[in-house]
């Protein structure tokens, strides 16, 4: 299937989900949500507030990966756009499985393969879920799918820490092998939001 038909029936199927209309490219929150204590965000001592402010110093010896993914020139279009674009339709995640097609803040689902997750956060510019007891690579990994742009680029960066090892990350091939899978899983969402960001 050529690229404009992928468009053109993209574009027909977000139409029949739309959302009301995104915010302007400029547009920016007022200040960052208040949110209570919670070590469960990133490691002990972190709060919630803290970690999402800046995840990096969540992560400590428990950082996974970090990916990053060009998803083309969208000049109009903002951060806020994309990330609104994929949390109103998830049906254009890589895996949603049974997750419904809008998600909201601390909803619970399994994501395909019967893997189950929560969705931590969704802010202006990210969306953060959380692997739940009997996931497949465990309990306790944090991914963090952030959008920005540059220049009229955008980009999708995906982070991923874990609070302490789990079974997957204390065997090396098991560890390599989900980081690899992960790799060529979010390139496979850029792909779809590169395309899907112009009907943003």
């Amino acid at each position: 299937m050529g690229r404009a038909a992928l468009v053109a029936l993209l574009g027909t199927a977000l139409m029949l989900t739309t959302l009301p209309s995104a915010a302007h490219a400029g547009a920016r929150p007022a200040a960052p949500p208040v949110q209570r204590t919670d070590a469960s965000s990133g490691g002990p001592m972190h709060t919630s507030e803290a970690c999402n402010a800046d995840p990096a110093s969540c992560h400590d010896s428990n950082w996974l990966y970090r990916y990053i993914y060009s998803l083309g020139i969208h000049p109009f279009t903002s951060p806020n756009d994309v990330r609104k674009q994929l949390t109103g339709n998830f049906w254009l995640f890589s895996v949603r499985g049974a997750c419904p097609t809008r998600i909201h803040p601390k909803d619970e689902c399994d994501l395909l393969g019967g893997n189950p997750v929560r969705v931590e956060a969704i802010e202006y510019n990210y969306l953060q879920i959380a692997t739940l007891p009997g996931h497949a690579l465990g309990d306790g990994l944090h991914i963090r799918f952030t959008f920005t742009r540059s220049l009229g680029f955008h980009y999708l960066i995906v982070s991923a820490w874990q609070r302490k090892p789990t079974a997957c990350t204390e065997k090396t091939l098991c560890n390599v092998a989900s980081r690899v899978g992960a790799w060529a899983l979010w390139r496979l969402l850029s792909e779809t939001l590169a395309i899907s960001a112009y009907l943003a």
